[in-house]
């Protein structure tokens, strides 16, 4: 075993019991520099061509983290109105948003067109809506390539069972509504899935999709989407996405699209949670250790309204065991479950896992936890939602958003 937090240097100038001392428990905690990092990387994806990386504000939707990736230079993806308010509060011009509705009304369309922000169209209905409200409007589409990949079935964009996009056998008739509307399709996107590890399902998708391009004449943009995995079991030193061959090959497919165009159109991509999710962990402490026939149990404040991947999607999140602000490592393990406090037996954070010995008053550190936390968090079972902090580059830290509160419960009652 080894320590994550302690070789990244995680919290800084503090600790995670200092961290939790002072914000409280559980307790999500960014890492700046890791941010960051992951921000250039994207940034730099594509060279020689018109490019940007977007954030994707469903993985982590705090407005602090939101104005890094502004400073840093990446646009954005909205998936709802909220989200572009957002945006806009962490300064985000109309021209750096990029709205990816699903089955939205005309209301939540106008929302976007009247703020100058380009919106994709994810099926020929949701066109011909579009275009008997806003004839002669500009608007990309989604296109289903035809591909699918990702983790779990759940998140899994692309190919042929899912609800996104407009398959290929449809283009005539996005062409046919277009014309009949004036309308002016000027993007197209794709999303293959979510937390893939493997270049080659990108990589045919891209090529698939550089081929459905040529059947449009506006375009000002493509976007590949992203699905870019994380290393979940990174303690086990599990291989990251191969980045830099990624990056490659893809410079070798666009040089040869780009052959003998007089204009190229923005690339965009999606990285989500490639961004954000290393740059996270949540921490929580343990208030209970039992055994229940043969099985041993540590309780903690981590409940799945806090922390819903496991449950929903099965998902695997490292777990570091920290006592008096050190990680516990290099010692004899025991096979345990790290538990949560709410009323399901599904409220579990990780499953026998082989951990060090636990004891009652230690704080668990959930490794990967900045995608899909928060922003996926809830108030189930009346529980209030953590409180996150940043530990900036400096080493310092500060609290960018606060913990709920029970009058803010109580206070969405009432008018």
């Amino acid at each position: 075993m080894r320590s994550f937090t302690e070789e990244t240097g995680f919290f800084g100038n503090s600790d995670a019991e200092q961290l939790v001392r002072e914000y409280g428990s559980p307790l999500y905690v960014y890492n700046e520099n890791i941010l960051r990092e992951r921000m250039r990387e994207m940034e730099g994806l594509i060279e020689n061509f018109p490019f940007t990386a977007n954030y994707s504000i469903k993985a982590n939707s705090n407005l602090e983290i939101l104005k890094i990736a502004l400073e840093m230079g990446l646009n954005a993806d909205a998936m709802s109105p909220g989200e572009i308010l957002l945006l806009q509060k962490a300064g985000y011009p109309a021209e750096k948003i990029f709205f990816i509705p699903n089955n939205v009304s005309p209301d939540e369309m106008r929302f976007a067109v009247e703020r100058g922000i380009i919106l994709s169209i994810d099926s020929l209905s949701q066109l011909e809506t579009f275009g008997k409200h806003f004839p002669g409007g500009k608007c990309a589409v989604r296109l289903n390539p035809g591909v699918g990949a990702g983790h779990n079935e759940k998140v899994v964009t692309a190919g042929k069972k899912t609800k996104f996009g407009i398959a290929e056998a449809d283009l005539p008739q996005i062409f046919e509504i277009a014309k009949r509307y004036g309308l002016h399709i000027v993007g197209i996107n794709q999303h293959v899935g979510s937390q893939i590890l493997d270049t080659t399902p990108i990589l045919e998708a891209v090529k698939n999709f550089l081929r459905l391009s040529e059947s449009f004449d506006e375009l000002e943009f493509i976007d590949f989407g992203g699905g870019f995995g994380i290393p979940y079991h990174k303690l086990n030193d599990e291989a990251r996405f191969p980045l830099e061959e990624y990056k490659k090959e893809l410079a070798k497919v666009l040089s040869d699209y780009a052959a003998g165009k007089k204009n190229v159109p923005l690339f965009k991509t999606e990285p989500g949670r490639y961004i954000c999710a290393e740059g996270g962990v949540l921490l929580g402490r343990v208030h209970a250790v039992k055994t229940n026939s043969g099985k041993k149990y540590a309780g903690t404040d981590i409940g799945m309204n806090d922390l819903i991947r496991p449950e929903l999607y099965d998902s695997w999140h490292d777990i570091e065991v920290i006592r008096n602000g050190k990680a516990v490592y290099g010692t004899e393990t025991e096979e345990i479950s790290v538990v949560g406090n709410i009323c399901e037996s599904g409220d579990i954070v990780a499953k026998e896992r082989n951990l060090p010995k636990v004891e009652e008053g230690d704080i668990v550190c959930v490794l990967d936890a900045g995608a899909y936390g928060y922003s996926m968090s809830s108030n189930y079972n009346m529980r209030l939602r953590p409180a996150e902090v940043l530990v900036r580059a400096d080493g310092s830290h500060c609290l960018i958003r606060r913990r709920d509160t029970y009058e803010d419960l109580l206070d969405r009652f009432w008018a």
